[in-house]
This record gives structure tokens, C-alpha cells and sequence, in this order.
């Protein structure tokens, strides 16, 4: 880390986590910070989806919410950036305070519970940027006390569908009572396959991922994998926060309800990419997150099976010349070891990681 990241990290920890984000969400949008130069490798181009990934990593959804900063997390040296999660109608969240810094452990809690400005709020910025180059996924979910949590996926579908270069499905949240059921293999059924209609019958079919959990037992992953082979998902990012705590160090904080995201969670969660890889076959996309604060984490995510990978929690602590380090690291990487092309790193851990135990 920089000493500059280093002084913009200690005013930030000044604040409290909620407010800290928004300090950084409006100097993003201010054209502050700037980035490193943008390494460019054509060793790192991936294509996934029809899509032509400058490099294999991406922001996660959570940090820009509401659609406000696409284009700056790609100035930051991202190959892509998804937004969200974003609801049909506009919601407060869950109670503050509800983001907890683990700091001895490098790892946050959170139960935000969807808080975002709505469909309409996020259109209207989405809208304005197309045209621009540049990856944007768009991550869709329910409101909390809505009728029809499947209905608000399908509105979000048409809504997003001509401005996201992919849409993801999120039931994976903790944070939204009942809603990581959706992963139960009938009600994922409908939902997806009402999703897909969806997306046929909006006037742009962008591909459709699935965001899983990473607190799944395999009989789970398998019906999972059975559903999205079956309803022709296009991909699965693998995984959102876990609601179980690992060895922690960070007292207090690490006993706050929510979902936990970090370094603690790379485990666990590169165990559930590989099963899932083992599941789908190598064909379909998969997309690694949890615990990517590397290059080192970033390749070995890809080694496991992951076609892409995304980052957030890390950024809190090493700043937003992360991406930026990790990219050209992967460069490096790709020179040293002589690689044609980064993906020739896919599944080389495969077995490895998905003979591990998921306790």
C-alpha cells in the first residue's frame, strides 16, 4: 500500500464504515482517486459470455449500489464492474448501525438488507451511459415486503436488460429474510425459468447469472447445478457473504449477525467454486469471489475453476490502487510463466480445492 492509500485509509477509518463508503462513492464520482495506469496485457483478455473482459477482475456488487460509478471502478484498472444490488422500489434498509470493520482479521460484517435507490434512480444513470464502453453487470434483487420476490426479479430483467452487459439474480443475501430459500431447487425452478422468459422477451438478452451462497451443503450445489443446466443459465458467481464465522480475531465486531466478507472467507468460498465447477462441467461461466485481496488469491481462484474474479472487502483495507496492483500483477505473472493467455491457469487446483472439506 502506498502512503498516500495509506492517510486516505486512516481518515476513512475515522468514520464509521456506512459513511466512510459514501466518502468514497462521492470522490470516485468527483474523479478522485485516480488510478494507476491501466496495465493492458493481451495475456489477460478473457472472453466469457460473448463478452471481451480487458483482464479477468471485476468489482462485486455491494459497493456502487445505486449505478453512480461504474466508469470510475474501471478507470481504477477493473476489467469490469457490477452494480447493485437493485430492487424495484427504492428501500431504507435494515437499522444502523449494520457494517462492522474486522479489522485484526481484514474482513467486514454487514446486514445493509438491500439499501438502494430503486430501479427508476439506477435506469436513469445506466441510461445515460450507453453507448460507453466498458463492462457493467447489473445485480438485481427483491424488495423485502414485496408480494412477488420472483415478479421483482422479471421486472428487474426488463428494466436492466438494454443498459447491463450481464444481469446477475441475487438470492444469496442474508440479509433479506427468506430470501436465500429462493435457492431451494422449487423455488429456483420458477424463478429462473420465469427469469428467462424474462430476459426473451425483453428487446436485449444480455447473458444471466445466478449469485450463490457460500453456506450450501452439496446436496444443495447439486440441485442448484441441476437448475441452472437445465433453464440455461448462462453462469454462476460464486459466492456471496457467509453467515458462518470462521476463526476470527476481532473480538466484539466478530460477533454481530450479518453476512461476513473478506479474507476469512476466501476458503470456503473457493471450496464451493470448485464443487460447482465439478457440477456444471468446464463450459458454463463461473465467477470467484470471496477473499480476493491479491494477485496471488486472484490466480488461485482462477486455478480452482473461476473464469473471472471480483473483489470488494479488500479495497477497504489495501485502497483503490488494489485492482490496479493485482492486474499488473497477473501481467507479470503471465510473463514470467510464459502464458499465452491467463486462462490457461483455469482448473489446474480443481481437484484440490473441491476434495477439501466445506466444515
Amino acid at each position: 500500500m502506498s502512503v498516500l492509500d495509506r492517510l486516505g485509509q486512516k481518515l476513512l477509518f475515522t468514520f464509521d464504515p456506512e459513511t466512510a463508503h459514501g466518502m468514497s462513492i462521492a470522490a470516485l464520482r468527483c474523479g478522485l482517486p485516480v488510478g494507476a495506469r491501466t496495465t493492458r496485457d493481451a495475456r489477460l483478455k478473457v472472453t466469457v459470455c460473448g463478452l471481451d473482459f480487458p483482464n479477468p477482475l471485476g468489482m462485486a456488487a455491494g459497493y456502487d449500489k445505486n449505478a453512480e460509478v461504474p466508469d470510475a471502478l474501471l478507470g481504477l484498472g477493473f476489467g469490469f464492474a457490477e452494480v447493485g444490488t437493485i430492487t424495484p422500489l427504492p428501500q431504507a434498509g435494515n437499522p444502523k448501525p449494520r457494517i462492522f470493520r474486522l479489522t485484526a482479521d481484514e474482513a467486514v460484517i454487514n446486514r445493509l438488507g438491500f439499501n438502494n435507490e430503486g430501479h427508476a434512480a439506477a435506469e436513469k444513470r445506466l441510461a445515460a451511459r450507453k453507448g460507453r464502453s466498458g463492462i457493467v453487470g447489473v445485480n438485481i434483487g427483491a424488495n423485502k415486503d414485496s408480494a412477488d420476490r420472483i415478479g421483482d426479479y422479471e421486472r428487474g430483467v426488463a428494466r436492466f436488460a438494454p443498459y447491463a452487459s450481464y444481469l446477475t439474480v441475487n438470492i444469496s443475501s442474508p440479509n433479506t429474510p427468506g430470501l436465500r430459500n429462493m435457492q431451494a431447487r422449487e423455488q429456483l425452478g420458477e424463478l429462473l425459468s420465469r427469469v428467462m422468459a424474462a430476459r426473451a422477451a425483453a428487446t436485449a438478452q444480455p447473458p444471466v447469472l445466478l449469485k450463490i451462497a457460500p453456506d450450501l451443503v452439496e446436496a444443495e450445489l447439486e440441485d442448484i447445478a441441476a437448475e441452472v443446466t437445465e433453464k440455461q443459465i448462462d453462469g454462476v458467481i460464486v459466492s456471496n457473504t457467509t453467515i458462518s464465522r470462521p476463526a476470527l480475531r476481532s473480538g466484539d465486531a466478530a460477533r454481530e449477525t450479518g453476512g461476513l466478507s473478506g479474507r476469512p472467507l476466501f476458503e470456503r468460498s473457493t471450496i464451493v467454486l470448485a464443487r460447482m465447477r465439478k457440477l456444471l462441467g468446464p463450459e458454463l461461466a463461473i465467477i470467484g469471489v470471496g477473499g480476493v485481496d491479491s494477485t496471488d488469491a486472484a490466480l488461485e481462484k482462477i486455478r480452482a475453476g473461476a473464469d473471472l474474479v471480483q473483489l470488494y472487502t479488500s479495497m477497504i483495507y489495501a485502497g483503490p490502487a488494489l485492482p490496479g496492483r493485482i492486474v499488473a500483477g497477473m501481467a507479470r505473472f503471465a510473463e514470467t510463466e510464459r502464458l499465452r493467455s491467463i486462462r490457461e491457469l483455469r482448473d489446474g487446483h480443481l481437484d484440490q480445492w473441491a476434495s477439501k472439506p466445506l466444515s
